[in-house]
C-alpha cells in the first residue's frame, strides 16, 4: 500500500489545466478565469460626490470667509451632470454619484447647509476633497482587476462588469464520466429485487462533481461482467477523467481489474494506506486518467473529497489545497492509529471560550452514509499516530458544499 500523499502526487503528476473557452459574463459564475482581466475603464470614471449636498470650492469656505453665503447656479445628478463651470462664491446642488462640476473641489453635505431660495449659507470650514470620490478610486483603466486562476463568485462577476468585461476566457469544465459496477445495484425509483440495493454513489458523485466545477456524465450501471464493464469503459474514452465506483477490491466478484486489463488500462496503483478508502485504483485509459473508487458510500465520497477534487482543481487551473489543515480541540480520546491514514467523521462545536471543539462519531463504519451527512468535518489521523486524550488539537478536513466561491 502507498500513502495518501504519494497517491495524490501520482494522480496529479500528469494533469494539466484544460483549454480555455470564452463565455458571457453571466455564464462565468463558478468558472475559473483562464486570463487576467484588465480594466477597460476607470471606476469611478470621474470625480464624483459621495454624498447628497453642494459642490463648492474649498477656498470659499476657509476660516477667513466663514460664515459664507454662496449662490446656487445649478444641479448635478448621477447620469446628468452640470455642464457649466463653478466660480468663486458659487455652489451647485449635487447628489450621490454625480460628477463634480468644473471648478469645484469639495462637497458640503446637505445637513450642514441652510438654503434660502438660490442662496445657501454655510458656517463650517471644508477640507479640500471633502466627500469626493476621485476618478479611479476603485481601479484605473489598464490595471489588473482579477488574476488568471480566479474562481468567479458573485463579487468577481460584479467587478468584471464594472471593468466593462462582458466576455471572459475561462477554463473548460472537466467532462467526468461515472461508471457504477455491481449486480446488486438499482437506480432509485427502479424495481428493487430481494438481493439488491439502491445505487447512491453515482448520484452523490454527480452532485459533488457539479459542486466543484465539473460536468458529470453518468454512463449507468455495469453488471459484474468483464465485457459489460469494458463496453462502458470504451464509451468514456473521450472524457477528461473516468470514475469507476465499486468493484475496486480484488475478490472473485470484483471484476474491474480484469476489465481494465482487457482494455489495456495502464494501472499505477490499486491500494492505499487510507481508512476509509483502501481499495482505490488509479491508472490511464489511453491519455485519460482513471480513478476507481470504493463501493462503500462513505469511502466513495471521502476518496472523492481527497483525490477527485484535487484532480478537478488541477484541470481547472486552481492552486493545490493548503497542506496545513485547520485544527480543533478534541472532545473525546482517540486510540493509537495503525499504518492507514484515518478520516473520522465528526461534528464541530463552539466552546464558551470561543474555541472550536470537535467530537468524533462513536461508530465509523464505511457503509453508514447518514453519519457522513451529519458530519461537519473529518478528523485526519496520520499513520501510526499516538493515542490522544481529550483536549488535544487535531487536524480537520472540513466538509462543505463547495458550490461557488462568493
Amino acid at each position: 500500500m502507498i500513502s495518501v500523499e504519494e497517491a495524490l502526487a501520482r494522480i496529479l503528476a500528469g494533469i494539466l489545466p484544460l483549454p480555455a473557452e470564452t463565455v458571457s459574463l453571466p455564464e462565468a459564475l463558478g468558472r475559473v478565469l483562464a486570463e487576467e482581466l484588465i480594466a477597460r475603464v476607470s471606476q469611478p470614471p470621474a470625480d464624483v460626490s459621495a454624498m447628497d449636498g453642494y459642490a463648492v470650492r474649498a477656498a470659499d469656505l476657509s476660516p477667513a470667509n466663514l460664515p459664507a453665503r454662496l449662490r446656487v447656479i445649478g444641479e448635478s445628478a448621477a447620469g446628468k451632470g452640470f455642464d457649466d463651470s463653478l466660480g468663486a462664491g458659487e455652489a451647485v446642488r449635487i447628489f450621490t454619484g454625480a460628477p463634480l462640476p468644473d471648478g469645484s473641489d469639495s462637497i458640503v453635505i446637505q445637513e450642514d447647509v441652510n438654503r434660502d431660495g438660490d442662496w445657501v449659507e454655510m458656517s463650517q470650514e471644508v477640507t479640500l476633497g471633502n466627500f469626493v470620490r476621485p476618478e479611479g478610486l476603485d481601479f484605473r483603466k489598464g490595471v489588473q482587476g482579477l488574476p488568471e486562476g480566479q474562481l468567479m463568485g458573485a463579487r468577481h462577476i460584479g467587478l468584471a462588469a464594472a471593468m466593462n468585461r462582458p466576455w471572459v476566457k475561462v477554463r473548460r469544465r472537466p467532462q467526468v464520466t461515472i461508471i457504477a459496477n455491481g449486480d446488486e445495484l438499482v437506480m432509485p425509483g427502479d424495481p428493487l429485487g430481494p438481493d439488491q440495493i439502491l445505487s447512491s454513489n453515482t448520484l452523490a458523485l454527480a452532485a459533488y462533481l457539479k459542486a466543484i466545477g465539473a460536468d458529470p456524465l453518468p454512463l449507468g450501471i455495469a453488471p459484474d461482467d468483464r465485457e459489460a464493464i469494458a463496453r462502458l469503459l470504451e464509451g468514456a474514452r473521450r472524457s477528461d477523467l473516468i470514475l469507476i465506483t465499486g468493484g475496486a477490491s480484488v475478490g472473485d466478484r470484483d471484476l474491474v481489474h480484469s476489465a481494465l486489463q482487457d482494455k489495456n488500462v495502464a494501472l499505477d496503483f490499486w491500494r492505499i494506506a487510507m481508512r476509509p478508502g483502501k481499495p482505490l485504483i488509479f491508472g490511464h485509459f489511453g491519455d485519460t486518467p482513471l480513478i476507481g473508487l470504493p463501493g462503500n458510500p462513505v469511502s466513495n465520497i471521502v476518496c472523492a473529497t481527497v483525490f477527485v477534487r484535487a484532480a478537478v482543481n488541477a484541470m481547472l487551473g486552481l492552486p493545490p489545497e493548503p497542506k496545513v489543515l485547520p485544527t480543533a480541540r478534541l472532545l473525546a480520546p482517540l486510540p493509537k492509529n495503525d499504518r492507514r491514514q484515518d478520516y473520522l467523521r465528526a461534528n464541530l462545536h463552539l466552546a464558551a471560550d470561543g474555541t472550536q471543539e470537535v467530537m468524533p462519531f462513536s461508530r465509523q463504519d464505511s457503509a453508514m452514509l447518514r453519519t457522513l451527512t451529519q458530519a461537519d468535518c473529518l478528523i485526519v489521523r496520520p499513520p501510526f499516530a499516538d493515542a490522544l486524550e481529550a483536549g488535544a488539537r487535531v487536524p480537520l478536513l472540513l466538509l462543505t458544499g463547495g458550490a461557488v466561491g462568493t
